[in-house]
């Protein structure tokens, strides 16, 4: 062991609780101005380090059914689905699905306990600790077994938590130019689509009826349980949702998302091309074409436009085949000046999907560096 450092379990050196939720919570949520602070996981920023707000707030007479908190305690949620620790700015009560951590003050240093928790040999001992199969959850005496390596001394913590600090400023500096990089290539993409895609003189407009073939008479949905495990992608509205082992189309179709909330957010394409044999569910349409550029041209179009006034629903967006046909689809009437249009987008495509790629792998890199910071700091190599 360093010199100057010591290993206790975490529940030697803090104070863990376990949050209660009073029943049924309905009947305690109130809007009146003495109500206290009901913090949910919901309340959490992903990736951020304290809960600043929250969104309900219970009666005062809940308090006892609950547990409450203070500004400067830690929350880590019980279930492994999360597994990360956040400060609180505010007081309040927390439900079942919280831990709490209280009194750690004069043993450790805030920031320096919120790395701890975040070390690579504390998150191991959280999954190695964890109980559950479908669900891994932990539990206050789980928690308070976790054995915790550290610093006797306050100010080489500080010491410490500078320097993880300033390695963490320059991967957060790499990957925000990553980000910047890969918002300036969408950018890129989507201006060379408006262009390439305004009608010009010599330009028709169509509808999908007109130049292809609508097969969703013939789509078959099949339930989980009821599918016979295969290699045969099974169609969704967004892409493969399972393989299964018999088909009903074999060919090039281009797919279009019937419904779902990703009509509306487009975090996913909502058209997508797919060739071979394939299963296609009722949350797709399915377009047939005669002409592959014409096909790849409506993939581009339909997922460059807005579709706002083509969508009903409001609890399920949908995009009725109706709907999706009244959508005027504006190309060259010219074949050729149409091929070189998607040769050219394609190419760009091309480019854009080779820097997301690489952003991927640069977010990667830069999670896997702040774990081995986290590593060296507390192995006292920092």
């Amino acid at each position: 062991m360093k010199s100057g450092w010591t290993t206790k379990k975490l529940g030697e050196v803090c104070e863990i609780f376990r949050g209660g939720s009073p029943r049924p919570i309905k009947s305690f949520i109130t809007n009146e101005p003495n109500g206290i602070n009901w913090i949910k996981i919901g309340d959490t920023d992903l990736g951020g380090k304290y809960i600043s707000s929250c969104a309900e707030k219970i009666k005062p007479s809940g308090v006892q059914y609950s547990r409450y908190v203070e500004r400067g305690d830690f929350l880590i949620s019980n279930s492994m689905s999360f597994g990360r620790p956040y400060i609180l700015k505010i007081n309040g009560c927390i439900h079942d699905g919280w831990l709490v951590i209280k009194k750690y003050e004069g043993t450790f240093d805030q920031d320096f306990l919120f790395y701890l928790l975040q070390s690579p040999s504390v998150q191991f001992q959280f999954n190695d600790l964890a109980r559950g199969s479908t669900v891994r959850n932990l539990n206050r005496e789980l928690v308070a077994r976790v054995k915790v390596h550290y610093p006797e001394t306050v100010a080489e913590q500080k010491r410490i938590v500078a320097k993880i600090d300033a390695a963490f400023e320059k991967i957060d500096r790499l990957k925000a130019n990553a980000e910047k990089n890969l918002a300036n290539a969408k950018e890129l993409f989507q201006s060379a689509l408006d262009e390439a895609m305004r009608p010009k003189k010599g330009w028709v407009e169509k509808r999908l009826p007109d130049i292809s073939e609508n097969n969703d008479s013939k789509r078959v949905p099949i339930t989980k349980n009821q599918r016979e495990p295969g290699s045969i992608p099974y169609y969704g509205a967004s892409g493969i949702v399972d393989y299964v082992k018999d088909y009903i189309f074999d060919g090039e179709y281009l797919l279009v998302s019937e419904d779902g909330a990703n009509l509306e957010s487009r975090t996913y394409p909502i058209a997508f091309s797919i060739t071979g044999k394939s299963w296609v569910n009722n949350h797709a349409h399915i377009l047939e074409f005669k002409n592959g550029d014409v096909q790849a041209y409506v993939e581009l179009y339909l997922n460059a436009i807005p579709l706002k006034d083509f969508i009903t629903g409001a609890a399920q967006p949908k995009l009725t085949q109706e709907n999706l046909n009244k959508i005027p689809i504006h190309l060259p009437s010219d074949h050729a000046k149409l091929s070189e249009i998607v040769r050219r987008l394609k190419l760009i495509k091309v480019k854009l999907e080779t820097l997301q790629q690489n952003y991927a792998r640069q977010v990667a890199d830069c999670a896997e560096m702040r774990q081995a910071i986290l590593r060296e700091a507390f192995e006292g190599r920092l």
